[in-house]
């Protein structure tokens, strides 16, 4: 049987772009791929991207602050301008979607911009109803923010929004306590607006090792957010061009913009899937094997619409080893056991690799190294925030399991960090490893003794 392509993408963001442009430009494969929306997907359009460059805009008014405690008695940070930076911002996603397209259709992708659904296991149908066959099919669609499923929800808004708001709110109420949450009540406190963010937990940051939770939890309340724990609302109302928020508790607040950063969810409906025998899990994710294949041999899928791991380096990383598993000579799986990631809050971001000091409990047996300080840099300048490190060991192999990090520049350090753990390394090599001094990532290979020592006690026979 003759195909249209040899393999057909549904997805325009990293992981499908991904396969495509290796599929195409490395294992020469005839590729076709359609986007419903901007090419990039949602991390370079609405997402990481984005969001890591308002996370630049609100940090630079502590320079100021900490200019002048470095002696700069006169530094000011001045008035920060939201149209400037949005006018910047929206060039800087042109040209990066622009870059998205060309280098696709460079290696060789067709590009559909239009919305494709599954037409059977080796049919797609796009939205103005022409049908493309293809021998392999991948699915790429990414996940989608949660709607809350409040009354009065429509007068809020989700993180993918956050972005095109013509001007910033006065007063904010963010609800979730996830790193989106986190990072956009850290980014819009940045900018000068007034910020409550409400989470029903004891603690943000959930799943995240407990020492930094706590210290991150801490640090929000530090910077001047109003975060209110255990709290979640109940419903919204329109209150004269602004929003009354009423909480579950009976309180209530009045706020010009509410965000919902209430948590993603696979963006697999309306996929055409009902056409096929594509197997779905509980919460709609695509359910794929270690190749990322489907129930259906000629139907994969990558990135967050799997719900494996939801991060941009790891749907790129899928999306790569498919290519060269079905059109290359060097197929390959890929290895979700060990993903860094980080939470870029302010001042102190945090990184982590491998396991928390919880889930190493749970595993088995565990030395916890741990030191907090004042980082040099933010001492001198006046500031009380501390910096925690963290290496959790296993005992019987002196291997390092996992890595926690909650200070300045923790994203960068995580990075490196990641390499020897994902190597294997034992703590003596990390204590073999000469420091460079003064830092704060010395502290990694300085740590001599445990202050802790978790073991999992044997019943006697």
């Amino acid at each position: 049987m003759g195909f249209d392509y040899d393999l057909f993408v549904i997805g325009g963001g990293s992981g499908g772009v991904r396969a495509a442009r290796i599929a195409a430009g490395e294992h020469g494969a005839r590729v076709g791929l359609a986007e419903e929306s901007r090419m990039g997907g949602t991390c370079v359009i609405r997402g990481c991207v984005p969001k890591k460059l308002m996370i630049f805009a609100s940090q630079a008014g502590l320079m100021a602050e900490e200019m002048r405690g470095y002696g700069w008695s006169d530094a000011e940070s001045g008035r920060f301008d939201w149209q400037i930076f949005r006018e910047k911002l929206d060039a800087e996603l042109d040209r990066l979607e622009r870059a998205y397209t060309t280098n696709a259709e460079k290696a060789g992708v067709t590009i559909h911009h239009q919305r494709a659904r599954l037409a059977g296991h080796h049919e797609v149908e796009l939205a103005d109803g022409t049908r493309l066959s293809a021998k392999h099919i991948l699915i790429a669609a990414g996940g989608r923010p949660v709607w809350p499923g409040i009354a009065g929800q429509e007068l809020g808004m989700i993180s993918d929004d956050l972005f095109l708001m013509e001007t910033l709110p006065q007063r904010a109420l963010i609800v979730g306590g996830g790193f989106i949450a986190c990072e956009f009540a850290t980014i819009l406190n940045g900018l000068g607006v007034d910020v409550i963010q409400t989470y029903r937990g004891d603690a943000v940051l959930r799943g995240f090792d407990l020492e930094a939770r706590e210290m991150a939890t801490r640090q929000l309340q530090d910077i001047g957010i109003d975060l209110r724990l255990g709290l979640t609302p109940s419903r919204l109302d329109e209150r004269n061009g602004r929003i009354a928020v009423h909480f579950a508790d009976g309180s209530h607040e009045i706020v010009d913009r509410v965000i919902f950063a209430t948590g993603r969810a696979p963006h697999s409906q309306d996929l055409g899937l009902e056409r096929t025998e594509v197997t779905l899990r509980a919460n709609g994710a695509v359910a794929v094997d270690e190749w990322s294949q489907t129930s259906v041999p000629s139907i994969f899928a990558v990135g967050d619409v799997t719900d494996r791991v939801n991060l941009t380096p790891v749907a790129i990383r899928e999306g790569h080893s498919f290519a060269d598993t079905i059109f290359g000579d060097g197929p390959r799986k890929v290895d979700h056991g060990i993903v860094a990631s980080a939470v870029y809050l302010r001042p102190h971001e945090l990184g982590t690799v491998g396991l928390t000091e919880e889930q190493a409990r749970v595993a088995g047996s565990v030395d916890v190294y741990a030191t907090t300080f004042r980082p040099m840099r933010s001492m001198f300048a006046g500031s009380d925030a501390r910096t925690m490190m963290k290496l959790l060991v296993e005992p019987e192999t002196d291997r390092v399991l996992g890595c926690q990090i909650f200070g300045p520049e923790a994203g960068e350090m995580i990075q490196l960090a990641a390499i020897p753990i994902t190597l294997g390394a034992t703590k003596a090599q990390f204590d073999a490893t000469i420091a460079v001094h003064p830092t704060a990532a010395e502290e990694l290979v300085t740590m001599r003794h445990p202050v802790r020592r978790h073991r999992i006690e044997t019943m006697a026979v």
